[in-house]
């Protein structure tokens, strides 16, 4: 497969529902890959067993508030700088770039960075979805170390760092993200192909552009929409509602907040709270935990379907909240200890969501 226009909003649009609320708005991702691949060309998406075993990889993403992006734009420059930046540090070129997670914006910034390059994009991520913070992968829980990193700004600023640990990568890049204005591009997690098996998870972007292609398919054909989602997804329907307040803050490089919903239709009389940190984190019904990371919080348009960013969450919107199981390895008690409800400061153990509230519920995928 390769990466064209056609298949880039197919993209945009699954890794928007993988991406929980984060991950950036895609639209202006979407813009820039599809500028790149008019000029360069399609994006062959590749998988392990294609590069050789000793080539690098480097993933490419977005860091930073979604809020900030929506009125700092991303130059372009910055996608060849840092990646750039990486292969002179390391003393050899990339034979492949890789997303760092499923999500909106940084589902299509790797794709305009390889279209740039003319690299091959592999097949994976290190989520499955989209998380927060940088230790928050698969790539960490392998023992891969996040650095050497790059980061770089639209002002032209590029810096390299080298830490001890992932979790002062993510301090120390946060910093420096803050300062160049709440949003940098990152080059990070680099890996020889040897590595990659077992520490990414595969086919995500396959998966995504599936997502996609189901989406706007029911679409068109007008009807069982959401039936289709949550077939495809494996998901199940949680809550119906009206939004009737957001709290939203940029505080230290993230978006954080609370959106409430009032129930409509089969949930009328409960109150919903969504609470979020880039990504949807944790849904509480009537004062009881329903559903939380690591399993997916997707919040889509009631009428039209289309995935609803953590920025986009606005008061009068009729949305459906989506849960979708996470990946296997954020289930294993490594896996919940990095980005499980407690790991986020929330004082309760995580429930799979076909265990969880939702099952006792009887809210059934579909109903």
């Amino acid at each position: 497969m390769a990466i064209d226009e056609a298949i880039l909003d197919d993209l945009a649009l699954g890794a928007t529902v993988l991406g929980t609320g984060g991950g950036g708005d895609p639209y202006v991702g979407r813009l820039m890959a599809r500028e790149a691949i008019r000029r360069k060309g399609a994006v062959p998406l590749v998988g392990v067993e294609q590069l050789p075993a000793e080539g690098l990889v480097l993933p490419v993403a977005m860091m930073g508030a979604p809020t900030v992006l929506v009125e700092k734009l991303p130059s372009g420059e910055e996608l060849a700088r840092v990646v750039r930046a990486l292969e002179r540090h390391l003393g050899r070129p990339a034979v492949a770039l890789m997303s760092a997670e499923a999500g909106g914006v940084n589902s299509t910034i790797p794709v305009a960075a390889a279209a740039e390059l003319g690299l091959p994009l592999l097949d994976a991520d290190g989520m499955g979805r989209a998380f927060p913070e940088i230790p928050m992968c698969s790539m960490h829980l392998a023992g891969v170390a996040a650095t050497p990193m790059a980061l770089a700004d639209e002002k032209g600023n590029l810096e390299v760092l080298e830490t001890i640990d992932n979790f002062w990568t993510e301090r120390l890049s946060r910093s420096a993200t803050v300062a160049m204005g709440g949003s940098s591009i990152i080059a990070l997690y680099p890996m020889e192909v040897r590595q990659v098996r077992g520490a990414v998870i595969e086919g995500t972007i396959g998966r995504a552009v599936g997502i996609g292609r189901v989406l706007r398919e029911a679409r068109s054909g007008g009807a069982g929409v959401l039936e289709a989602l949550l077939k495809v997804t494996g998901g199940r329907r949680l809550f119906t509602g009206k939004v009737v307040d957001v709290l939203r803050r940029t505080d230290g490089g993230f978006v954080r907040g609370t959106a409430s919903l009032d129930g409509i239709g089969p949930d009328e009389g409960s109150v919903l709270r969504l609470e979020f940190q880039n990504e949807n984190l944790v849904a509480v019904r009537d004062g009881l935990p329903l559903a939380s990371v690591p399993d997916l919080l997707t919040v889509l348009d009631a009428e039209t379907h289309t995935p609803i960013t953590t920025e986009g969450l606005a008061y009068g919107q009729r949305v459906e909240l989506l849960g979708i199981p996470a990946e296997a390895i954020w289930r294993t008690p490594a896996g919940l200890a990095l980005v499980g409800p407690r790991a986020f400061g929330y004082e309760f153990d995580y429930i799979p969501l076909e265990r969880g509230e939702a099952g006792e519920r009887g809210l059934q995928a579909g109903d």
